[in-house]
C-alpha cells in the first residue's frame, strides 16, 4: 500500500526575492483559476458539451523507433447493453533514427503530431493527411518531453538543458528557456497558458513566464525530480522522483508525499467520470495503474482507491481524452466519459474507460481493480511514450454543406492565443 506523509508547512523557495516572486505569481494562477471555474460553473456541464470527438486517435512510440497510429472508435453494445471500444491499426513506420522518447498531438480537434527522438530531432506530421511536414533541429540534444499547451503552440524539452516554444503555424521558435543545467526531464504548463514548471537532472524545480519568455522563480528539491503535473484546476501541482510524490500548493507550499509501493514512471491529472473531484493516475514498476482520490479538503491525505490492470510489465506512459458516446434510447445513458491509454514495455497499448470507476467509490474503500476495455499487443515491441488525439467530432458541429469548420476554429484559436 501507498503511504503518505503529510508535511503542511514546508517552503520550497529559496530568498526573500525568490518568495515574492513566487507569491505574486502564486497570486495571478489563483485569480485565473478562480475565473476560468466561475466561467465553467456557468456553462453547461461536460457531458453536455457537443464539441467533444465521437472518436480518437492513439499514437504510440518505441525504442525500437517504430511510431504506431490507429483510430479509436466506441460503439453501442446491445449484447453487454454497454459500449464496444476498438482499435484500428492505421500505420507502423520507423519514424526516426533513434528510438523515440516524447510524441503529442494538438488538442480540441487539432490536426498536428509532433514526435521527438534522441536524434536530437522533432518531427512535425499532418494527422489529417498522414503526411510529415518537417522536422525541427533547434535542439542540440535528446528530446524529453512535447506538449502542445493550445493548438497553435508546442512546447519541447530536451537533454540540453533548454526549453523552446514554437508557434505551431510557421513552426518559427517564439521562446528559448535557459536555466537548468544538464537535462529538463519534464514540463507542465499551467491550465491558464501563463506560466509552466519545469523539473530537470540538476536537482531544481524551475517556474517560467511564457508571457515574457523567462524564468520566475526556481528552487533547488534536494532530488532529481522527473515528472511535473499540474492538477486539473491548477490549484496545485506534483513532482514525481523515483517512487515519491510530492504535492505542492501553487506558492510552491509541500503539503503531502506520497510513497508508491514501486518505482513510478508515469503519472496524470484526471476529473472523474462519476461524480465529481479529481484523480491523479499513477503508472509504475508494479504493472498496474494506480488511481489515487484527490479529497475537496487539501489538508486529507491522497489514497489510493482503483486499480487499472492487465499488463505484464511496466507502465511507461498514460494520457486521456474525454470522449462523446453514442447516443442510446437507455433511460439516463451517459452523454460523454473519459478515456485512458496506456503503453508498456510488455508491448500492449490499453484502453480503459473511466466511468467503471463508481461515484462512490472513495477513501477507505478496497481498491477496485479495472480491466482494459480495448488493447492492441505489439508482439514485442517496448513502447515508451503515448499520446491521444481528437477524431470525429459530433454531426451538428458540422456547417450547413457538411464541411469542418476547423479552419475557422483554428484562426479564433489562434487569434485567441496571440492576444
Amino acid at each position: 500500500m501507498a503511504t503518505v506523509t503529510s508535511t503542511k508547512r514546508a517552503k520550497l523557495a529559496s530568498s526573500p526575492k525568490e518568495k515574492n516572486k513566487v507569491q505574486l505569481v502564486a497570486h495571478h494562477l489563483v485569480s485565473s483559476t478562480k475565473g476560468k471555474q466561475k466561467a465553467k460553473q456557468s456553462t453547461k456541464p461536460v457531458s453536455d458539451d457537443t464539441t467533444l470527438p465521437t472518436s480518437f486517435k492513439v499514437i504510440a512510440g518505441s525504442y525500437e523507433k517504430l511510431l504506431y497510429g490507429f483510430d479509436g472508435s466506441v460503439s453501442l453494445d446491445e449484447t453487454n447493453d454497454g459500449y464496444k471500444f476498438e482499435l484500428q491499426p492505421i500505420f507502423i513506420f520507423p519514424a526516426h533514427v533513434s528510438c523515440i522518447k516524447a510524441v503529442a498531438a494538438s488538442p480540441n480537434g487539432g490536426k498536428w503530431l509532433a514526435t521527438g527522438s534522441a536524434d536530437e530531432v522533432i518531427k512535425v506530421w499532418d494527422l489529417r493527411r498522414k503526411k510529415e511536414i518537417g522536422g525541427l533541429m533547434h535542439h542540440e540534444g535528446s528530446i524529453t518531453q512535447l506538449q502542445f499547451p493550445s493548438r497553435s503552440h508546442l512546447l519541447s524539452a530536451s537533454e540540453d538543458g533548454s526549453l523552446c516554444l514554437f508557434h505551431a503555424r510557421d513552426w518559427v521558435v517564439l521562446r528559448t528557456l535557459k536555466g537548468h543545467k544538464g537535462r529538463v526531464n519534464s514540463t507542465a504548463v499551467h491550465p491558464s497558458n501563463k506560466v509552466a514548471l519545469s523539473v530537470g537532472k540538476d536537482n531544481t524545480l524551475r517556474m517560467w513566464d511564457l508571457m515574457r519568455g523567462k524564468g520566475s522563480a526556481s528552487t533547488k528539491l534536494g532530488k532529481e525530480g522527473e515528472v511535473v503535473r499540474w492538477s486539473t484546476t491548477g490549484s496545485s501541482f506534483v513532482v514525481q522522483s523515483q517512487n515519491t510524490i510530492d504535492v505542492f500548493t501553487v506558492d510552491m507550499i509541500l503539503r503531502h508525499t506520497i510513497t508508491h509501493p514501486s518505482r513510478i514512471h508515469t503519472i496524470r491529472f484526471s476529473n472523474r467520470v462519476n461524480g465529481s473531484g479529481e484523480l491523479l493516475l499513477v503508472g509504475a514498476e508494479d504493472k498496474k495503474l494506480s488511481i489515487y482520490d484527490i479529497p475537496d479538503d487539501p489538508e486529507k491525505m491522497p489514497t489510493v482507491i482503483a486499480e487499472m490492470i492487465g499488463h505484464s510489465n511496466r507502465v511507461k506512459a498514460v494520457e486521456i481524452l474525454p470522449l462523446a458516446l453514442p447516443r442510446s434510447t437507455k433511460a439516463n445513458a451517459p452523454l460523454s466519459t473519459i478515456i485512458l491509454c496506456t503503453v508498456s514495455s510488455d508491448g500492449k497499448i490499453h484502453v480503459y474507460d473511466l466511468a467503471s470507476l463508481p461515484a462512490d467509490q472513495k477513501a477507505g474503500s478496497e481498491a477496485l481493480q479495472i480491466s482494459p476495455v480495448a488493447e492492441y499487443d505489439t508482439k514485442g515491441t517496448r513502447l515508451t511514450c503515448v499520446t491521444i488525439a481528437d477524431g470525429e467530432a459530433l454531426e451538428h458541429v458540422k456547417s450547413v454543406n457538411g464541411k469542418r469548420k476547423r479552419g475557422d476554429e483554428d484562426s479564433e484559436q489562434e487569434d485567441e492565443d496571440e492576444g
